[in-house]
């Protein structure tokens, strides 16, 4: 059988089509947290056509999450800035790549409805929960600079969040120091008090993600179509607050008046690596430097990769 001129000169557009369509996608291996990036991607319906194939890891708190990334089991890390700043100065082999603005007060002490504990100042000299070198610490340490405090007055139980929870429950500590859904969940299903929380400049608000020198030189593509992805749902879930907190809900098991409240307490939304971004993470590197969690003052700069946040997006 002989084909007509149109089929011939179609076919090798076809080919080409059918080639790409059959062409492997880009793959990329995604830290996260409960409630995060996946959620978010899931939420907004982001995933399902993807052109990039992420593969999540699922993490309790930052610090395994970032030890998986400096051992090569992840690409990419969505982490707050006092983890990434603690990680990248312990030698971490990463940069960051985007960062996320929220308004700092979803990271919070709380206490139960019953304590004596009413003020900031109250929480000098008590034991509160939280995980050593995460958001919740870096809290602490800036309210104790700015009360004053002497490093003795802040008494850490080095615990992640669920241990946490149950301390608190107990009455094993006297407050606990946490982020995002966990303290949506503790003031509403268990009754709990915010005594401070990371506004009024304590906290920048910000969050990372931290990409591992690896995934920049080696998937530079597929870190790309990820980046741009996570604008978007930031995007989309501003715009659809409802829907996302039922789905958020859903994914992670709690209920929608927490996942509603946790949103709407940080109003989480992508930013370009910006002078602001640096001036803010050098903010973060000087409050650690000073409470001695990092051997040296760095320079913010060079800890940022601005190659892929050129502002257009955002």
């Amino acid at each position: 059988m002989r084909l007509g001129r149109r089929a011939l000169l179609a076919t090798p557009a076809l080919l080409a089509a059918q080639a790409a369509q059959a062409a492997p996608l880009p793959i990329l291996n995604v830290g996260d947290q409960k409630g995060g990036v996946e959620a978010l991607l899931k939420a907004a319906g982001l995933l399902e056509g993807a052109p990039v194939r992420l593969v999540f890891s699922q993490f309790g708190a930052a610090a395994p999450l970032l030890e998986a990334l400096n051992a090569g089991a992840v690409d990419v890390a969505a982490v707050g800035d006092a983890p990434a700043t603690f990680a990248l100065a312990s030698g971490v082999r990463a940069r960051i790549v985007a960062a996320t603005r929220g308004t700092g007060a979803s990271t919070a002490v709380v206490v139960p409805d019953g304590s004596a504990i009413r003020t900031p100042s109250d929480l000098r000299g008590k034991l509160i929960a939280t995980n050593r070198g995460s958001i919740g610490h870096a809290l602490l340490l800036a309210l104790a600079q700015r009360e004053g405090w002497d490093a003795k007055d802040v008494q850490i139980a080095n615990l992640l969040p669920a241990d946490a929870r149950a301390a608190l429950r107990s009455g094993a500590v006297a407050g606990w120091s946490t982020w995002n859904s966990y303290v949506a969940q503790a003031r509403l299903d268990d009754g709990a008090r915010v005594v401070v929380d990371g506004r009024a400049g304590l906290l920048t608000g910000l969050s990372y993600q931290v990409a591992s020198g690896t995934a920049i030189a080696s998937r530079r593509e597929a870190l790309g179509l990820f980046l741009g992805l996570v604008v978007r749902g930031r995007r989309w879930a501003l715009d659809n607050a409802d829907r996302y907190a039922r789905a958020l809900a859903a994914e992670i098991g709690i209920s929608q008046a927490v996942a509603r409240l946790a949103f709407d307490t940080d109003l989480p939304h992508a930013v370009p690596l910006d002078d602001s971004v640096i001036a803010s993470e050098q903010q973060t590197i000087d409050l650690l430097a000073r409470s001695q969690l990092i051997r040296e003052r760095l320079q913010a700069g060079p800890l940022f990769d601005r190659s892929f946040s050129d502002g257009s997006a955002y």
